[in-house]
Protein backbone atom coordinates (compact mmCIF):
# COMPACT_ATOMS: atom_id res chain seq x y z
CA UNK A 1 0.00 0.00 0.00
CA UNK A 2 1.13 3.71 -0.16
CA UNK A 3 2.78 5.46 2.50
CA UNK A 4 -0.15 8.02 3.38
CA UNK A 5 -2.14 4.46 3.69
CA UNK A 6 0.14 2.93 5.59
CA UNK A 7 -0.70 5.89 8.04
CA UNK A 8 -4.43 5.07 8.07
CA UNK A 9 -4.63 1.56 8.69
CA UNK A 10 -1.94 2.09 11.24
CA UNK A 11 -3.64 5.13 13.20
CA UNK A 12 -6.90 2.64 13.23
CA UNK A 13 -4.65 -0.17 14.59
CA UNK A 14 -2.82 1.56 17.44
CA UNK A 15 -6.46 2.74 19.06
CA UNK A 16 -6.52 6.24 17.90
CA UNK A 17 -9.42 7.90 19.33
CA UNK A 18 -9.58 11.06 16.59
CA UNK A 19 -8.90 12.04 13.41
CA UNK A 20 -9.09 15.89 12.21
CA UNK A 21 -7.93 16.71 9.12
CA UNK A 22 -8.30 18.33 5.60
CA UNK A 23 -7.16 17.64 2.25
CA UNK A 24 -4.12 18.70 0.29
CA UNK A 25 -1.69 17.10 -1.99
CA UNK A 26 0.55 14.85 -1.47
CA UNK A 27 -1.14 13.65 1.69
CA UNK A 28 -4.79 13.35 1.10
CA UNK A 29 -5.11 9.53 0.75
CA UNK A 30 -4.43 9.57 4.82
CA UNK A 31 -8.00 11.19 4.91
CA UNK A 32 -9.49 9.27 2.41
CA UNK A 33 -7.95 6.04 3.56
CA UNK A 34 -9.71 6.58 6.64
CA UNK A 35 -13.33 7.61 5.31
CA UNK A 36 -13.38 4.48 3.57
CA UNK A 37 -12.49 2.10 6.39
CA UNK A 38 -14.77 3.42 8.49
CA UNK A 39 -13.72 2.81 11.94
CA UNK A 40 -16.05 4.80 13.96
CA UNK A 41 -18.34 2.01 12.90
CA UNK A 42 -15.57 -1.01 14.59
CA UNK A 43 -13.22 0.94 16.76
CA UNK A 44 -15.04 3.72 17.43
CA UNK A 45 -12.41 5.99 16.22
CA UNK A 46 -13.66 9.61 15.52
CA UNK A 47 -12.28 10.78 11.28
CA UNK A 48 -13.47 14.53 11.06
CA UNK A 49 -13.20 16.25 7.77
CA UNK A 50 -12.95 19.89 9.34
CA UNK A 51 -13.45 23.23 7.27
CA UNK A 52 -10.16 24.11 7.29
CA UNK A 53 -6.77 23.45 8.84
CA UNK A 54 -7.13 26.12 11.23
CA UNK A 55 -10.34 24.05 12.24
CA UNK A 56 -8.50 20.80 12.40
CA UNK A 57 -5.72 21.80 14.47
CA UNK A 58 -7.84 23.68 16.99
CA UNK A 59 -9.93 20.28 17.03
CA UNK A 60 -6.49 18.56 18.21
CA UNK A 61 -6.21 20.75 20.96
CA UNK A 62 -9.41 20.33 22.35
CA UNK A 63 -9.29 16.30 21.96
CA UNK A 64 -5.60 16.32 23.50
CA UNK A 65 -6.97 18.43 26.34
CA UNK A 66 -8.75 15.58 27.51
CA UNK A 67 -6.22 12.97 27.41
CA UNK A 68 -7.73 11.44 24.02
CA UNK A 69 -5.09 9.55 21.49
CA UNK A 70 -5.83 12.31 18.78
CA UNK A 71 -3.59 13.25 15.62
CA UNK A 72 -4.26 15.52 11.76
CA UNK A 73 -2.05 15.61 8.63
CA UNK A 74 -1.45 17.69 6.26
CA UNK A 75 1.38 19.42 3.87
CA UNK A 76 3.70 21.95 3.76
CA UNK A 77 1.10 25.04 3.37
CA UNK A 78 -2.01 23.01 5.74
CA UNK A 79 1.01 22.89 8.43
CA UNK A 80 2.03 26.43 7.99
CA UNK A 81 -1.70 27.88 9.33
CA UNK A 82 -1.24 24.52 11.80
CA UNK A 83 1.90 25.74 13.24
CA UNK A 84 -0.38 28.51 15.60
CA UNK A 85 -2.49 25.80 17.28
CA UNK A 86 0.63 23.93 17.44
CA UNK A 87 2.74 26.08 19.36
CA UNK A 88 -0.63 26.57 21.47
CA UNK A 89 -0.64 22.44 22.17
CA UNK A 90 3.30 22.87 23.08
CA UNK A 91 2.84 25.97 25.43
CA UNK A 92 -0.38 23.44 27.16
CA UNK A 93 1.81 20.26 27.69
CA UNK A 94 -0.20 18.35 25.42
CA UNK A 95 0.42 15.16 23.39
CA UNK A 96 -1.18 14.72 20.01
CA UNK A 97 0.38 13.52 16.74
CA UNK A 98 1.35 15.43 13.44
CA UNK A 99 2.05 14.10 10.20
CA UNK A 100 3.83 16.66 7.27
CA UNK A 101 3.66 14.99 3.61
CA UNK A 102 6.20 17.49 2.46
CA UNK A 103 5.51 19.37 -0.96
CA UNK A 104 7.56 21.89 -2.89
CA UNK A 105 6.96 25.66 -2.32
CA UNK A 106 7.84 28.13 -1.09
CA UNK A 107 3.47 29.49 -1.60
CA UNK A 108 1.32 26.74 -2.65
CA UNK A 109 4.37 25.67 -5.05
CA UNK A 110 4.20 21.95 -6.04
CA UNK A 111 2.97 18.83 -5.44
CA UNK A 112 6.09 16.80 -6.16
CA UNK A 113 8.14 15.78 -3.58
CA UNK A 114 10.61 18.11 -0.75
CA UNK A 115 12.31 18.22 2.04
CA UNK A 116 11.99 22.15 2.80
CA UNK A 117 9.95 21.85 5.56
CA UNK A 118 12.90 20.92 7.79
CA UNK A 119 13.17 24.33 9.56
CA UNK A 120 9.04 24.73 10.10
CA UNK A 121 9.25 21.42 11.84
CA UNK A 122 13.02 21.08 13.54
CA UNK A 123 13.21 24.44 14.64
CA UNK A 124 9.83 24.60 15.98
CA UNK A 125 8.34 26.70 13.12
CA UNK A 126 5.76 28.32 15.22
CA UNK A 127 6.16 31.28 17.79
CA UNK A 128 7.71 30.31 20.99
CA UNK A 129 10.52 28.57 22.55
CA UNK A 130 8.96 24.91 21.77
CA UNK A 131 9.93 21.98 20.41
CA UNK A 132 8.53 19.09 18.23
CA UNK A 133 9.51 15.14 18.41
CA UNK A 134 10.13 14.41 15.07
CA UNK A 135 10.69 11.57 13.21
CA UNK A 136 11.30 10.94 9.21
CA UNK A 137 10.38 7.53 7.80
CA UNK A 138 12.47 6.29 4.55
CA UNK A 139 9.98 3.81 3.87
CA UNK A 140 6.08 2.76 4.00
CA UNK A 141 7.00 0.22 6.71
CA UNK A 142 8.12 3.31 9.08
CA UNK A 143 4.92 4.99 7.81
CA UNK A 144 3.00 2.70 9.73
CA UNK A 145 6.04 1.93 12.73
CA UNK A 146 6.34 5.46 13.60
CA UNK A 147 2.52 5.76 14.09
CA UNK A 148 2.44 4.39 17.57
CA UNK A 149 5.81 5.69 18.08
CA UNK A 150 4.99 9.05 17.85
CA UNK A 151 2.18 8.64 20.15
CA UNK A 152 4.31 6.59 22.75
CA UNK A 153 6.64 9.47 22.47
CA UNK A 154 4.09 12.13 22.97
CA UNK A 155 1.93 10.68 25.37
CA UNK A 156 5.37 10.07 27.39
CA UNK A 157 6.95 13.44 27.64
CA UNK A 158 3.63 15.24 27.17
CA UNK A 159 4.62 16.90 24.21
CA UNK A 160 3.37 17.11 20.35
CA UNK A 161 4.99 14.47 18.11
CA UNK A 162 5.46 14.83 13.76
CA UNK A 163 5.94 12.41 11.19
CA UNK A 164 8.10 14.61 8.56
CA UNK A 165 7.63 12.50 5.45
CA UNK A 166 7.90 13.86 2.25
CA UNK A 167 5.66 13.50 -1.15
CA UNK A 168 7.96 10.28 -2.36
CA UNK A 169 7.05 8.31 0.69
CA UNK A 170 3.29 9.08 0.93
CA UNK A 171 3.01 8.20 -2.89
CA UNK A 172 5.08 5.01 -2.80
CA UNK A 173 3.78 1.87 -2.85
CA UNK A 174 5.70 -0.81 -0.73
CA UNK A 175 4.63 -4.03 0.92
CA UNK A 176 4.15 -3.01 4.67
CA UNK A 177 3.36 -5.40 7.98
CA UNK A 178 0.69 -3.54 9.83
CA UNK A 179 0.53 -3.42 13.95
CA UNK A 180 -1.54 -5.11 15.79
CA UNK A 181 -5.31 -3.99 16.85
CA UNK A 182 -5.29 -2.53 19.96
CA UNK A 183 -8.08 -1.53 21.71
CA UNK A 184 -9.06 2.09 22.38
CA UNK A 185 -8.32 3.16 25.94
CA UNK A 186 -11.48 3.10 28.53
CA UNK A 187 -12.19 6.66 30.32
CA UNK A 188 -11.20 5.13 33.45
CA UNK A 189 -7.84 4.08 31.97
CA UNK A 190 -7.63 7.43 30.41
CA UNK A 191 -8.44 9.35 33.86
CA UNK A 192 -5.35 7.00 35.50
CA UNK A 193 -2.97 7.46 33.13
CA UNK A 194 -3.60 11.36 32.50
CA UNK A 195 -4.59 13.07 35.44
CA UNK A 196 -3.95 16.15 34.17
CA UNK A 197 -6.47 16.05 31.65
CA UNK A 198 -9.80 18.10 31.43
CA UNK A 199 -12.41 15.61 31.80
CA UNK A 200 -15.55 17.89 33.17
CA UNK A 201 -15.64 18.47 37.04
CA UNK A 202 -16.44 15.39 39.11
CA UNK A 203 -17.79 15.96 43.13
CA UNK A 204 -14.43 14.57 44.40
CA UNK A 205 -11.89 16.78 42.58
CA UNK A 206 -11.95 20.41 40.68
CA UNK A 207 -12.11 20.13 36.70
CA UNK A 208 -8.31 20.68 35.31
CA UNK A 209 -7.85 23.93 33.13
CA UNK A 210 -5.87 23.14 29.78
CA UNK A 211 -4.42 26.67 28.83
CA UNK A 212 -0.89 27.83 27.60
CA UNK A 213 -1.72 31.59 28.43
CA UNK A 214 -0.04 32.47 31.84
CA UNK A 215 -0.05 36.69 31.99
CA UNK A 216 2.50 36.40 35.09
CA UNK A 217 6.38 36.84 33.37
CA UNK A 218 8.11 34.93 35.78
CA UNK A 219 5.74 32.33 35.99
CA UNK A 220 6.13 31.74 32.60
CA UNK A 221 9.88 32.05 32.56
CA UNK A 222 9.53 29.02 35.20
CA UNK A 223 6.96 27.05 32.62
CA UNK A 224 9.53 27.92 29.71
CA UNK A 225 12.61 26.40 32.08
CA UNK A 226 10.66 23.52 32.14
CA UNK A 227 9.50 23.21 29.11
CA UNK A 228 13.82 23.23 28.42
CA UNK A 229 14.56 20.93 31.32
CA UNK A 230 11.72 18.15 29.30
CA UNK A 231 13.77 18.83 25.80
CA UNK A 232 17.23 18.23 27.71
CA UNK A 233 16.05 14.91 28.65
CA UNK A 234 14.64 14.15 25.25
CA UNK A 235 17.53 15.23 23.63
CA UNK A 236 19.25 12.23 25.85
CA UNK A 237 17.03 9.54 25.54
CA UNK A 238 15.69 9.75 22.16
CA UNK A 239 17.75 9.86 19.41
CA UNK A 240 17.52 7.55 16.25
CA UNK A 241 19.44 6.98 14.04
CA UNK A 242 21.09 4.33 11.07
CA UNK A 243 24.26 3.57 9.71
CA UNK A 244 25.04 2.13 6.76
CA UNK A 245 28.28 1.18 5.28
CA UNK A 246 30.09 3.86 7.79
CA UNK A 247 32.56 1.84 9.00
CA UNK A 248 35.17 2.33 6.53
CA UNK A 249 33.52 5.43 4.52
CA UNK A 250 36.24 7.80 3.58
CA UNK A 251 33.26 10.28 2.79
CA UNK A 252 29.67 10.07 4.77
CA UNK A 253 26.21 11.44 3.05
CA UNK A 254 23.89 12.83 5.78
CA UNK A 255 20.42 12.11 4.70
CA UNK A 256 17.02 11.78 5.84
CA UNK A 257 13.28 10.25 4.10
CA UNK A 258 13.28 9.81 0.35
CA UNK A 259 17.02 11.31 0.12
CA UNK A 260 18.35 8.43 2.22
CA UNK A 261 16.85 5.92 -0.29
CA UNK A 262 18.52 7.13 -3.23
CA UNK A 263 21.64 8.01 -0.98
CA UNK A 264 22.33 4.12 -0.96
CA UNK A 265 22.08 3.60 -4.19
CA UNK A 266 24.51 5.97 -4.73
CA UNK A 267 26.92 4.59 -2.40
CA UNK A 268 26.88 1.20 -4.12
CA UNK A 269 27.69 3.01 -7.82
CA UNK A 270 30.53 5.01 -5.90
CA UNK A 271 32.18 1.46 -4.27
CA UNK A 272 31.65 0.41 -7.71
CA UNK A 273 34.05 2.70 -8.71
CA UNK A 274 36.54 2.72 -5.74
CA UNK A 275 34.73 5.72 -3.62
CA UNK A 276 33.77 4.28 -0.09
CA UNK A 277 30.96 6.34 0.79
CA UNK A 278 28.85 5.87 3.98
CA UNK A 279 24.77 6.91 4.98
CA UNK A 280 24.06 8.30 8.01
CA UNK A 281 20.37 8.35 7.92
CA UNK A 282 18.95 10.65 11.20
CA UNK A 283 15.57 8.83 12.42
CA UNK A 284 14.81 11.39 14.59
CA UNK A 285 15.80 14.85 13.24
CA UNK A 286 14.51 16.39 16.61
CA UNK A 287 16.58 14.95 18.53
CA UNK A 288 19.02 15.53 16.16
CA UNK A 289 22.09 13.06 16.49
CA UNK A 290 24.67 15.73 17.26
CA UNK A 291 26.65 13.62 19.18
CA UNK A 292 26.57 10.92 16.79
CA UNK A 293 27.76 12.67 13.68
CA UNK A 294 30.30 14.70 16.01
CA UNK A 295 32.20 11.34 16.28
CA UNK A 296 32.58 11.05 12.74
CA UNK A 297 34.15 14.38 11.91
CA UNK A 298 37.28 12.17 13.37
CA UNK A 299 36.74 9.28 10.79
CA UNK A 300 36.15 10.51 7.45
CA UNK A 301 37.54 13.28 5.28
CA UNK A 302 34.38 15.22 4.62
CA UNK A 303 30.29 14.97 4.73
CA UNK A 304 27.72 15.85 2.27
CA UNK A 305 24.60 16.92 3.21
CA UNK A 306 22.03 14.99 0.95
CA UNK A 307 18.64 16.98 1.07
CA UNK A 308 15.60 17.92 -1.29
CA UNK A 309 16.00 21.69 -0.67
CA UNK A 310 18.74 24.50 -1.00
CA UNK A 311 20.27 23.44 2.66
CA UNK A 312 18.29 23.42 5.82
CA UNK A 313 19.53 19.51 7.99
CA UNK A 314 23.25 20.93 6.40
CA UNK A 315 23.31 23.83 9.34
CA UNK A 316 22.81 21.18 11.87
CA UNK A 317 25.57 19.00 10.75
CA UNK A 318 27.85 21.72 10.46
CA UNK A 319 27.15 22.80 13.91
CA UNK A 320 27.68 19.17 15.14
CA UNK A 321 31.20 18.99 13.58
CA UNK A 322 32.41 22.37 14.62
CA UNK A 323 34.64 23.13 11.92
CA UNK A 324 36.16 19.63 12.39
CA UNK A 325 35.86 18.53 8.54
CA UNK A 326 34.19 19.40 5.68
CA UNK A 327 30.76 19.70 5.11
CA UNK A 328 28.87 20.44 1.91
CA UNK A 329 25.20 20.53 1.16
CA UNK A 330 24.01 18.92 -2.42
CA UNK A 331 20.47 19.25 -3.13
CA UNK A 332 17.19 20.32 -5.90
CA UNK A 333 14.74 22.10 -5.37
CA UNK A 334 10.89 22.66 -6.17
CA UNK A 335 10.00 18.96 -6.44
CA UNK A 336 12.78 17.92 -8.63
CA UNK A 337 14.22 14.31 -7.30
CA UNK A 338 17.74 13.88 -7.47
CA UNK A 339 19.52 10.63 -8.81
CA UNK A 340 22.11 8.41 -7.88
CA UNK A 341 24.45 9.68 -10.17
CA UNK A 342 23.88 13.15 -9.47
CA UNK A 343 24.91 12.62 -5.33
CA UNK A 344 28.05 10.69 -6.29
CA UNK A 345 29.50 13.54 -9.00
CA UNK A 346 28.44 16.20 -5.83
CA UNK A 347 30.84 14.21 -3.76
CA UNK A 348 33.72 14.19 -6.33
CA UNK A 349 32.86 17.83 -7.25
CA UNK A 350 32.40 19.03 -3.66
CA UNK A 351 34.46 16.71 -1.44
CA UNK A 352 37.11 15.12 -3.31
CA UNK A 353 38.23 18.27 -5.63
CA UNK A 354 38.15 20.16 -2.84
CA UNK A 355 40.49 17.33 -0.62
CA UNK A 356 43.16 17.90 -3.49
CA UNK A 357 43.34 21.25 -4.06
CA UNK A 358 43.93 21.54 -0.13
CA UNK A 359 46.52 18.40 -0.66
CA UNK A 360 48.47 20.46 -3.41
CA UNK A 361 48.51 23.70 -1.37
CA UNK A 362 50.18 21.77 1.48
CA UNK A 363 52.44 19.67 -0.89
CA UNK A 364 53.25 22.97 -2.58
CA UNK A 365 54.35 24.52 0.74
CA UNK A 366 56.42 21.73 1.67
CA UNK A 367 58.58 22.37 -1.28
CA UNK A 368 58.48 25.81 -0.66
CA UNK A 369 60.06 24.86 2.87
Amino acid sequence: MKGNEAIAHAAIRYGTDGYFGYPITPQSEILETLEAEKPWETTGMVVLQAESEIAAINMVYGGAGTGKRVMTSSSSPGISLKLEGISYIAGADLPCLLVNVMRGGPGLGTIQPSQADYFQTVKGGGHGDYRLITLAPSSVQEMADFVALGFDLAFKYLNPAMILADGMIGQLMEKVVLPPFRPRKTDEEIEMESPWASRGKKADRERNVITSLELDPEIMEKKNLRFQAKYRQIEETEVRYEEYMCDDADYLLIAFGSSARICQTAIETARSEGLKLGLFRPVTLWPFPTKAIKEYAEKVRGMLSVELNAGQMVEDVRLAVNGRVQVEHFGRLGGIVFTPNEIVNAVKEKLIASDEIVNAVIATKEILI
